[in-house]
């Protein structure tokens, strides 16, 4: 197996885990700006820090950082930010395993923004399998079980939110591994703390500032409740810096596809710790999705 591949399995489990400590905190003390916030909160200095050392221990110096680099990180940031935030909002709208597969919708726009941004090439296989993924994104869009399709229900908030959330998500994806791509550095590791590191420190000022200006009391509350949200920085930190590294070394739209993965472990916390209900049309649309990813990872 491909070191890419199982970097990015890995980093599919840290972010459900994460996603699913943040869904508890938005439901009992947090806004979703707060529980967002947390993530960068107890995540960005221990990156600073745990990289420092990296390139102190092998010898290696913080490289030049061209003006290229910090829009490519800025950009991502931002999406990255704005995306997580309409994914916590999923989370009050409909159960963990849909809002995920919502937001699974990124691999099907990292291939289509990774095309217009990076030059990145699709072939016709792929192309269908972004049809099949669009089928089951229909699908997961309806708060109904199966009957007569009732187009009202494809249009719902829950579902725009997630669409959002993906297409801002294919954007990051494809900005930070622009990002790594403007490092002259020849360790792909180090190429993932630096960018890693930049990039939340960005995050973590901008969203400290945002929230003393419109949220003030976000900011205190995410301190009260450091015993959970410390762990949202833990496994925000070992998932960013699983995708970072995974997108290093391969295309972004692939590397989102294999951690699609992260829908079995969605659906393993809707039964198993949420006690949530997985509906027969939402069964049936994150097999269709699943199908797609699956296409692209193995045939495109």
């Amino acid at each position: 197996m491909s070191l890419w591949i199982s970097i990015s399995i890995a980093a599919a489990a840290f972010q459900t885990l994460r996603f699913m400590l943040q869904k508890l905190l938005s439901k009992q003390t947090l806004s979703a700006a707060g529980a967002t916030f947390a993530r960068f909160l107890y995540s960005a200095p221990l990156v600073v820090v745990f990289t420092a050392v990296y390139l102190n221990q092998t010898g290696q110096s913080w490289p030049q950082l061209s003006a290229k680099f910090w829009i490519y990180g800025a950009t991502g940031g931002v999406a990255q930010v704005l995306a997580t935030i309409c994914v916590v909002l999923v989370f009050k709208s409909r159960n963990f395993a849909v809002g995920i597969t919502f937001k699974k919708t990124e691999v099907i726009l990292a291939m289509i923004v990774g095309i217009l941004i990076l030059g990145d090439q699709v072939s016709l296989v792929a192309f269908c399998a972004i049809i099949l993924g669009l089928v089951g994104v229909l699908l997961l869009s309806s708060a109904t079980e199966l009957g007569m399709w009732n187009w009202r229900h494809m249009f719902n908030r829950a579902a725009g939110l997630g669409v959002l959330s993906g297409a801002l998500f294919a954007v990051s994806a494809v900005a930070y591994r622009g990002a790594t791509l403007q490092l002259d550095m020849a360790d792909h590791w180090a190429r993932a703390g630096v960018t890693l590191a930049a990039v939340t420190s960005m995050q973590l000022t901008g969203m400290a500032i945002w929230l003393y200006f419109r949220e003030r009391g976000e900011i205190s509350a995410v301190w009260k409740a450091r015993r959970v949200a410390g762990w949202i920085g833990i496994l925000s930190m070992a998932g960013s810096f699983c995708w970072f590294s995974a997108f290093a070394l391969q295309n972004a739209a692939y590397v989102k596809a294999v951690g699609q993965i992260e829908l079995i472990f969605s659906l393993m916390v809707t039964v198993l710790f949420f006690k949530e209900k997985i509906t027969l049309r939402e069964w049936i649309g994150v097999g269709v999705l699943g199908l797609s990813v699956i296409a692209m990872v193995v045939l495109a």
